[in-house]
């Protein structure tokens, strides 16, 4: 009992007033109730305490030194004090009722007086309070007190705290309190659980003089573990263990052994240490009720205290405050290396219990009693962290209950605080070491180390172990960055100026910044590190849709309705987070038919997803999970944003299976709705705004917008980028008919019903096309393929004309001669096509062939020529728009020559005229009048004609020539008239003609040749030069000619231009054809009353040179030939009766030879 009667005589002298006895009541009550700082039965350990505390008290008063024990001083205090004990009581009893005058300072005191002068200001001495605390705070090296003073005052502290009249004076000063604190006030007295109770409530108390009660002895308590009850027995082995021994008076500061509590709170949070529990619950209870005054956790206050100055001097103490300053300057560059550790130490112990946060535990306190956070049936050691109610607490807001503001500003803090320090996470410490020493060492500061494990986790940087990813992701979960990119402060920072210009318009921490974030990414006003920050945080959000604040909150009763989803901190082994998005883009594509759609808030919030996720394979967590090898293997080089997929859509035939089936499931998703992907979008958006802006603004695409964007791939305000997007989804088209949206819905059930197990698009397309042409010839009443399926049909057709790509049989057939001849030749607008039509005769065998099918279907149906519709498109709209598809060629041949055609159109004409007078199988108009004809009378010129091979005109040249007899049938004569006339304009129109008098050309005819209108001056040119001409088979053609010339007027321009007034006024009554006219022209040349135009008479006259001197050259081709020559003749009448003669000499030589003949024979029977 001596060392508390001492103790009472100190403060008795200390207390000179009433006040400063009710002081001293308050301060050894707060020290009793911290002897209750643990659940222990202080009350009961009071003798021996007060035991042990005698025993150190007398092995203290023994001589030290040499000097006599009558004079010797115990811990500072002279020993007749301790002797006249009992009688200090009494008198401490009696100062209740009469002040003393003598009262007993510290300041006074000889082995503190120095000290207190030279430390403390004047007008603290006074009062021992004010002098305890000013030398228990020094600290500094140059302002350390002695040893002895430090004796004294630990034993003055000792004292007060094992005084028994605490509890009374507690229950004297906190009267007020007590009685609104029903619960302290029924605890039973004596125990020491009254003042445990206030403590507990310390944050409630509103009366001043109990608050100063609690708060002074509490300052005092935990300046040494020893004076905490409980706290050497839960932890003496502990502190034995970890070598955190209690610092002996002599060497060092005594108050200094708060170093010891330090020691085993860096033990705790330590992953390399182990804590009993017992004095783990002891440490947590202490920095529990350290946690409203930064002064009470001794090492950081002393550790901070410069740091205090520098950056929260304007920070009221208590409930924290001073701690939420420091913790958001933790990593300025200004703060002290010893402050961050401290500092760090303290977060770590808030990671473990939240309670250690005095701010969260109090503005929360209701919220998680309210939503049932703190449930009973939880161990302590999970319901404590600050990771289960922040997750909880979180689960409420995205569950749309109301958590009150003030919790959810302190959420924020303690969020931002895990993202930016990753040693905090006890689970990404010990699973991600190995990670962090080899790839993200050094990078501590403001979460760049996360952000690098974020990293590696995308695979940008090395490789991340599973449970270290397994770590990252449900760190990400307990701090949502989603919900508000400011938690992330890596994220923030780099970020900022990207949000200040394109996201300004967004409220500041709302969670769709992070989504114009996303929609900004790989644009101008994106920045390079935003950009790596963001993908790093995405990365993670896009493996489990919980994270995705928005995306949550409109999709939750859809995810629980449609894939059975639990909740918002619920996991469910059957179905991963990750699970769950692709369940809902599976519903968010349905049909009405196929029934179960998502609601319209979650079909569009599905949407912005996948058009975010397009931005980079790695935001597909089943894209990259199942394609990891192939990414590797085909695209390792492929690095530019969206070249990924792209990458793998081009190889899908060489994808493994399961890669195979995840690319082909999102290029079908995609070509439903092109929106998703964003890049294309973007590159697109001049035309989408121009020609596709109320398709671009429906909710649903089905397909709508990708045909606009093909229709439009070549207007001017196309670019580059847009075209080879477009092209490029074309060529994936190709590989399946089901990436074709709106052909697959239109023809699904053509296609199982008449193409089975035919999977390639081209090879559908042609499957169904044939299945139609073979209809319409045998003429069915009801066609197989359904009308909306034979109209997507022939949209599919038309676009596959736009590129050789699309149509892969051609491409592949023509590789070669496209790298050999058209190597420089753009893909688009059917360039490659046109270049390999040109050079036609030089291609190989193979590729001839295809381009020759390829004309030939051109030609049947026009519209499936992509250069020439392109071309003609504002000349078919002017003149042909009533005309049927199949024959707008035919009649852009007729209005050719109209005075508003436009040049480029009438020249591209005139290239496909060239084409069709090559070989008749490329006129169908042609093919079909002559059907009969062209076996009857050019038998002779396919038999020759090589398989493969084309005909080069010369089908069409024994036309001619039948025309010129008047011999063929009246529909292939009208045909073959207008043929002839055409060619008779231009020279380029008559294959053979080219072919035979190209050096003739060149040589006699070069300047009419070169003229930009050919008005047949070629062809005069080579009948006027016709005795210049030596090559027979050019004579041939030019003989051909004017035998052709002959059978009607029309079929030669410049006679027909000559004469066109003498025909009116002379031949107004002939009908044209059979040569009538003709025949009428020279009737009038020889009738010396007719007078012709001087220019029709000469060329008349030159006709008829031309004609006689063919008539002498030319050959007969055959007897027909031959007759038709000597009837035509002018000495035919000479060469009949010649003819006849012949007749008769021959009739008479065989009536002479047959008698002869007859009278051997009958001879030689009668032998």
């Amino acid at each position: 009992m001596a060392a508390c009667g001492r103790g009472s005589l100190v403060l008795a002298g200390a207390a000179w007033d009433w006040r400063w006895m009710r002081a001293s009541h308050c301060l050894l009550a707060a020290a009793a109730a911290l002897t209750l700082l643990l659940p222990c039965h202080c009350g009961a350990q009071v003798g021996a305490d007060r035991g042990r505390s005698r025993d150190a008290l007398a092995m203290h008063n023994q001589p030290q030194d040499g000097a006599p024990a009558g004079q010797a001083e115990v811990q500072g205090l002279p020993q007749a004090q301790f002797q006249a004990r009992p009688q200090g009581q009494a008198q401490a009893q009696a100062q209740f009722q009469a002040p003393r005058k003598n009262v007993w300072r510290l300041s006074e005191e000889p082995l503190c007086h120095e000290d207190v002068v030279r430390l403390c200001p004047k007008h603290t001495w006074q009062n021992n309070f004010a002098v305890l605390e000013c030398l228990q705070d020094v600290r500094e090296v140059d302002d350390e007190i002695s040893s002895d003073c430090n004796h004294l005052l630990w034993n003055y502290k000792f004292n007060l705290t094992t005084d028994p009249k605490f509890e009374a004076a507690a229950g004297e000063v906190c009267r007020i309190t007590l009685s609104e604190v029903k619960e302290c006030a029924d605890q039973e007295p004596g125990k020491g659980y009254v003042i445990s109770c206030l403590i507990e409530h310390r944050a409630n108390i509103t009366e001043y003089q109990c608050r100063q009660f609690i708060t002074k002895m509490t300052a005092i308590i935990f300046s040494d573990y020893q004076l905490i009850c409980g706290f050497m027995d839960s932890c003496k082995n502990d502190i034995n263990q970890l070598k955190c021994g209690s610092i002996r008076p002599g060497e060092k500061d005594v108050h200094s052994q708060g170093e010891v509590v330090s020691c085993l709170e860096k033990a705790l949070v330590s992953e390399d240490k182990a804590i009993s529990d017992n004095c783990k619950k002891a440490i947590l209870r202490v920095a529990e009720l350290s946690s409203d005054d930064f002064h009470l956790d001794r090492h950081l206050y002393f550790s901070c205290r410069d740091d205090r100055e520098r950056f929260c001097e304007d920070i009221q103490g208590g409930e924290g405050r001073v701690y939420k300053c420091l913790f958001n300057h933790k990593f300025e560059e200004a703060m002290s290396d010893k402050c961050r550790e401290a500092l760090t130490t303290r977060q770590k112990l808030i990671v473990q219990d939240y309670k250690v946060s005095y701010s969260l535990a109090k503005a929360c306190k209701n919220d998680l009693r309210k939503y049932r956070c703190n449930a009973e049936n939880l161990p302590r050691a999970r319901e404590a962290r600050l990771s289960y109610l922040l997750l909880c607490l979180e689960s409420s807001v995205h569950r749309g209950r109301q958590v009150s503001g003030e919790c959810q500003g302190e959420m924020l803090d303690y969020r931002r605080m895990l993202m930016e320090d990753f040693s905090l996470s006890p689970e990404i410490v010990l699973n991600c070491r190995s990670e962090i020493e080899l790839h993200c060492s050094g990078l501590h500061r403001k979460g760049r180390t996360l952000h690098c494990l974020m990293r590696m986790g995308r695979g940008d940087k090395g490789n991340l172990g599973q449970n270290c990813q397994q770590s990252l992701q449900s760190l990400i979960q307990e701090t949502d960055p989603g919900a508000d990119y400011r938690i992330d402060r890596a994220l923030n920072e780099a970020c900022e100026s990207v949000i200040q210009t394109a996201c300004k318009h967004i409220r500041n921490g709302d969670p769709m910044i992070l989504s114009c974030l996303m929609e900004h990414l790989y644009t101008e006003k994106m920045v390079e590190e935003c950009e790596h920050r963001l993908l790093e945080l995405q990365y993670f959000i896009s493996r489990d849709w919980k994270l995705d604040p928005v995306l949550y909150r409109k999709c939750q009763g859809d995810a629980s309705r449609l894939c059975h989803t639990q909740g918002w901190n619920q996991t469910n082994e059957m179905l991963p987070p990750g699970a769950v998005f692709s369940c809902l883009y599976r519903h968010a594509y349905r049909t009405e038919e196929q029934g179960r759609r998502l609601s319209r808030d979650c079909r569009a919030e599905i949407q912005r997803i996948l058009h975010q996720r397009a931005l980079d394979v790695k935001l597909e967590p089943a894209l990259q999970e199942r394609c990891i090898i192939d990414l590797g293997k085909w695209c390792s080089e492929k690095t530019d944003p969206g070249q990924e997929l792209e990458c793998l859509q081009d190889h899908l035939d060489d994808l493994a299976v399961d890669c195979r089936d995840i690319v082909g499931n999102l290029t079908e998703l995609e070509s439903e709705d092109i929106q998703i992907e964003a890049l294309l979008m973007r590159a697109c958006d001049p035309v989408i705004q121009t020609y596709c802006h109320e398709l671009a603004d429906n909710q649903i695409d089905s397909g709508d917008l990708m045909e606009c964007l093909v229709q439009n791939k070549h207007q001017k305000e196309m670019n580059e980028k847009c075209v080879v997007g477009v092209t490029h989804f074309q060529l994936i088209q190709m590989k399946d008919f089901r990436f074709s949206y709106k052909f697959k819905m239109a023809c699904k059930e053509d296609v199982l019903k008449l193409c089975p197990n035919i999977k390639k698009k081209v090879d559908v397309v042609i499957c169904l096309s044939t299945t139609v042409r073979n209809d319409t010839l045998q003429d069915n009443k009801e066609q197989r393929v359904s009308i909306k399926c034979r109209k997507q049909l022939r949209v599919e057709e038309l676009e596959m004309t736009e590129d050789i790509r699309l149509d892969p049989d051609l491409y592949v057939s023509c590789r070669t001669d496209i790298e050999k001849h058209c190597q420089n030749v753009p893909f688009g607008n059917a360039q490659v096509v046109e270049c390999l039509k040109d050079l036609k005769k030089v291609l190989t065998t193979r590729c001839h062939d295809k381009i020759f099918k390829l004309q030939e279907s051109e030609m049947s149906d026009p519209e499936l020529d992509y250069t020439l519709m392109r071309v003609c498109k504002q000349m078919i709209k002017r003149y042909c728009a009533d005309a049927d598809s199949k024959y707008v060629l035919q009649c852009l041949k007729q209005n050719k020559n109209a005075e508003l055609m436009d040049p480029k159109c009438k020249q591209m004409i005139t290239k496909r005229q060239i084409t069709q007078n090559t070989d008749y199988r490329l006129n169908p108009v042609l093919r079909k009048a002559c059907k009969a004809d062209i076996p009857k009378f050019c038998q002779s010129v396919l038999n020759n004609v090589k398989d493969g091979k084309e005909l080069e005109g010369q089908v069409v040249s024994c036309l001619k020539l039948k025309y010129a007899d008047q011999r063929l049938s009246s529909d292939c004569e009208d045909q073959i008239r207008v043929i002839i006339q055409e060619s008779a304009l231009d020279y380029r129109l008559d294959p053979q003609l080219q072919i035979h008098c190209t050096k003739e050309i060149n040589t006699l005819c070069a300047e009419e040749a070169a003229a930009q209108e050919q008005t047949g001056q070629v062809e005069e040119c080579l009948k006027i030069n016709l005795l210049k001409i030596t090559a027979e088979p050019c004579k041939k053609e030019v003989l051909n000619m004017l035998q052709e010339s002959k059978a009607d007027i029309f079929v030669d321009p410049v006679l027909h231009a000559a004469c066109g007034l003498d025909i009116k006024h002379q031949c107004a009554s002939i009908q044209p054809g059979k040569g009538r006219q003709m025949s009428c022209l020279l009737e009038a040349l020889e009738d010396k009353t007719v007078r012709l135009q001087p220019d029709c008479k000469k060329r008349l006259q030159d006709r008829l040179e031309m004609w006689s001197y063919a008539a002498r050259v030319a050959p007969a081709e055959g007897f027909a030939d031959l007759a038709y020559q000597v009837m035509a003749s002018p000495s035919k009448n000479y060469l009949m009766g010649l003819l006849a003669l012949g007749v008769c000499i021959l009739f008479l030589l065989g009536m002479t030879c047959g008698r002869i003949t007859k009278r051997v024979t009958r001879e030689l029977k009668d032998r």
